[in-house]
């Protein structure tokens, strides 16, 4: 998942720039970034506890069923729960990614908005 995101950061950002006119880009682009910022801490107060209170438990048993069909893969113990975690947020991730090319709305955004005017 990391390894794309350079690519598809520049990509994103270079259109912003192209369709978005230059006296208000700062602030479209602080939006921008406080919304894409705004969902580490969430996702970090849950991911947490998840972890801890949920998963972890759940894998440090042979006994729960959890523990029976993932521990192969992700082991028994501290850590494995978090292990799990980490892979379903990149199968979410790539799933999303995968589903954006989907939407034609998306694939033709170059097209279907029109470049900002020069010196507007």
């Amino acid at each position: 998942m990391m390894l794309v995101m350079p690519m598809l950061n520049g990509a994103n950002q270079a259109i912003w720039q192209l369709k978005t006119a230059l006296d208000v880009q700062g602030r479209v682009f602080s939006v921008r970034r406080l919304v894409a910022q705004i969902t580490a801490p969430i996702s970090m107060a849950i991911a947490g506890p998840l972890a801890d209170d949920v998963f972890d438990p759940a894998l440090s048993s042979s006994e729960h069923w959890l523990s029976r069909v993932l521990s192969p893969d992700f082991g028994v113990g501290a850590g494995a729960g978090m292990s799990l975690i980490i892979l379903a947020s990149g199968i979410l991730v790539a799933g999303v990614g995968l589903g954006a090319y989907q939407k034609r709305q998306i694939l033709d955004v170059e097209k279907l908005i029109p470049d900002h005017a020069e010196g507007e």
